[in-house]
């Protein structure tokens, strides 16, 4: 830690208590509970209770695709930014000589650019265990659909309890997807500090109102529910109302007509 100046310290703890701070709001708070990754995963409950009701599946397994999909592009992706970031690493001496050539302030020294691409690497490296295991979350979830219980049983307690546990199971994988593009984001604040610790600072502030406003005053947000006084109105959980096989009763059968005798 010697090589790192105390400016440099600075901004590297604010960089991670923002990280780690904006993480434990959005996933473990009350007001992560009104925020749009809660809304989808409310939904995702929804979504689970609707598929029991249907015959045909085809296309909860095309959804099912498309989210396995996302993960394994991410998840290459990570890979693609791993092997850049050990290159940029080889070829530090050429890359500081032409830094040293461009007005972005003093060009730090070998140690400290060694330093500064390790911890890019290991952002990297942390997206790509995230998207990993979301991908593979998101298998064993097209496995529960395939295996989910038939239209006729959709009231019995075990298909109930199929629906939440595979909810559940699709939650989890949207949660480890949502770190790894988190991880994505503070990336791009990281690169700030490539050019100095002030603006290092400044990148991690910006991208943390970016994701700030995305979660709770985006367009996407607002679909939900009215804003008032700045702060969304929380919708009402899908969890409390009753399941969609119990609030929609049977069709009556209509009353034998009686015949009329002239």
């Amino acid at each position: 830690m010697t090589i790192l100046t105390l400016p440099d310290f600075a901004a590297f703890v604010w960089f991670v208590a923002a990280w780690i701070v904006y993480s434990v709001v959005i996933e473990r708070s009350a007001k992560g509970r009104t925020g749009l990754n809660s809304l989808m995963n409310r939904y995702r409950d929804e979504w689970m209770e609707r598929l029991l009701e249907r015959d045909m599946r085809m296309v909860d397994a095309q959804v099912t695709a498309a989210l396995q999909n996302g993960a394994a592009f991410f998840a290459s992706t990570s890979l693609i930014a791993i092997g850049g970031a050990l290159t940029v690493l080889r070829s530090s001496e050429e890359i500081m000589t032409v830094m040293s050539l461009l007005p972005l302030g003093a060009t730090p020294s070998r140690s400290l650019w060694d330093v500064k691409m390790m911890g890019l690497i290991v952002i990297f490296v942390y997206a790509f265990f995230k998207f990993a295991w979301s991908y593979r979350l998101f298998n064993y979830f097209a496995i529960m659909v395939g295996a989910a219980p038939p239209p006729d049983q959709k009231e019995t307690p075990a298909a109930q309890a199929f629906a939440h546990r595979a909810a559940r199971l699709c939650a989890d994988a949207g949660r480890h997807f949502n770190r790894g593009q988190r991880a994505f984001f503070f990336a791009l604040g990281y690169l700030g500090w490539f050019v100095g610790p002030v603006p290092f600072a400044l990148s991690t502030a910006a991208i943390l109102i970016v994701l700030w406003q995305r979660q709770f005053a985006s367009e996407a947000r607002k679909a939900f529910g009215p804003v008032e006084n700045g702060n969304a109105a929380p919708t009402i959980p899908v969890a409390a109302k009753p399941s969609p096989s119990k609030r929609r009763s049977p069709p009556r059968s209509a009353p034998p007509m009686r015949s009329r005798e002239p």
